[in-house]
């Protein structure tokens, strides 16, 4: 099949080799997959909107080569924007994408990215985070009715703290939970907050595990990964396709669909459906921003009573 151009309000991106099947559980196409994202439009502009954002593109569909990419891959039209990341590490720096509208999405998609990677803060304070990221990571013999079990003591303690969490499943076996907060601290802070919140969920639910080495967690536990809050560390968004064969999608749900949703049941073939029903479950997360101050004071009581910090984790390499 010829390329097809998309007009996108008032926008054209042409899709190329729109019929190549990127997706070969059912068979869907990278046409299928732009008019996915365009479905969704509303949703996963508002998870990426103004944040530094890494692609995973895969040029030949999820059965081949996968590819991380930071820089915004050449040929972008002119309305396509960046914003310029630094990275201490390498002392270079990036210019990644920076979503402003849907168009935007769609021709990343012709770049063939498939999973979209934001940092949890924007550029207009990319230093400062204003997404606490909760990331509910099971280990090899855990199920995801643990994984269930923890979120709802997560929530338990959320609503102690006065925090709103929007969740959603992760696109694998995991579940995250977003908390938007005030961008006044930096990585470092947030995710010792988030490591303290941790803490205070390992303390009452026995299934949690916070053993610093994978290889030493019990593998039936769940590990709530604080490490989704330190610098350049990144998450499929909201709304992203996961690049596997059957094109799963993080998806928000409510709070009391944690115990029934099953995260394989949302693909891009139910998702746009649901959404058209539902609409955006994450659209009012900017009205609900947390402070961080009790979940520092919480990190500064345990450092009192002689927990120590974890090491800073590792950061992916600059391609």
């Amino acid at each position: 099949m010829p390329g097809v151009e998309l007009e996108i309000d008032g926008r054209v991106v042409r899709i190329s080799n729109p019929d190549r099947v990127y997706f070969p559980a059912r068979g869907e196409t990278k046409l299928d997959l732009a008019q996915y994202y365009i479905s969704v439009g509303d949703g996963i502009v508002r998870a990426l909107r103004d944040r530094p954002c890494m692609l995973h593109r895969f040029p030949t569909g999820v059965t081949g080569e996968k590819v991380h990419q930071k820089r915004l891959p050449r040929g972008a039209p002119d309305w396509v924007q960046t914003v310029r990341v630094h990275f201490p590490r390498w002392n270079r720096t990036a210019d990644e994408l920076c979503v402003q509208h849907i168009a935007d999405v769609v021709w990343a998609v012709q770049m063939s990215t498939v999973e979209f990677h934001p940092w949890n803060s924007r550029r207009g304070h990319v230093e400062q985070p204003d997404e606490w990221r909760i990331d509910l990571d099971p280990m090899p013999g855990a199920t995801y009715d643990d994984v269930r079990r923890v979120a709802h003591v997560v929530h338990e303690v959320l609503d102690e703290l006065g925090a709103v969490g929007y969740p959603k499943t992760s696109g694998g076996k995991g579940l995250h939970v977003y908390v938007r907060i005030e961008p006044r601290w930096g990585f470092k802070e947030v995710r010792r907050a988030a490591h303290a919140f941790a803490r205070e969920v390992a303390r009452r639910c026995s299934l949690v595990d916070l053993t610093w080495w994978r290889k030493d967690r019990d593998p039936a536990s769940v590990f709530v990964d604080y490490n989704q809050n330190a610098r350049d560390h990144t998450i499929r968004s909201a709304y992203s396709v996961r690049g596997v064969h059957e094109a799963v999608v993080s998806t928000p749900i409510r709070w009391d669909e944690i115990d029934d949703a099953e995260p394989a049941d949302f693909t891009i073939a139910t998702v746009p459906a649901r959404f058209a029903e539902l609409g955006d479950l994450h659209a009012g997360i900017d009205d609900d921003i947390y402070v961080l101050d009790e979940l520092l004071e919480w990190a500064d009581r345990d450092a009192r009573d002689g927990t120590d910090e974890p090491p800073e984790p590792d950061v992916q390499d600059l391609d």
